[in-house]
């Protein structure tokens, strides 16, 4: 069973539970704000939350709130105005105006965001051994 599953299967026991930490992985399941997965976890009781994902902006602004807003629902309540604020699919092709929209977004989001690239982390890694071992079949 998934962590997923478990909040779908388990909510009435899980929402009773003052949690110290609430921390999803593979994140972007939460991505869509009409999901019942997403609506569920944003009612659990917690004093921290933490979201781990390679994806957290995919396919639009929208997403994006919906993450913020599972992280600090009193910071990033109005989904309309966020996008009011970050949507620029809509805008003219004004260039520097989407980059100011980009410079804010990225201000803001700093202090949320841990972003490692995989360059930067396979320097510490130390070199890959294989071993061949053969294992004879038996009866």
């Amino acid at each position: 069973m998934t962590t997923y599953d478990a909040i779908r299967i388990c909510f009435d026991d899980l929402r009773k539970i003052p949690f110290n930490y609430v921390i999803f992985d593979e994140a972007h399941k939460l991505k869509n704000a009409d999901s019942i997965v997403s609506q569920l976890s944003r009612l659990l009781k917690s004093k921290n939350r933490l979201l781990l994902t390679g994806t957290p902006l995919q396919n639009n602004i929208g997403e994006l709130w919906c993450l913020l807003n599972f992280l600090m629902p009193a910071l990033f309540e109005s989904e309309e105005d966020f996008k009011e604020a970050f949507d620029f699919s809509q805008m003219d092709e004004n260039v520097d105006e989407k980059l100011e929209i980009i410079k804010k977004l990225h201000k803001i989001l700093k202090p949320f965001m841990l972003r490692r690239v995989k360059a930067d982390l396979e320097v510490k890694l130390p070199d890959k051994i294989e071993i061949n071992l053969s294992v004879p079949l038996t009866k």
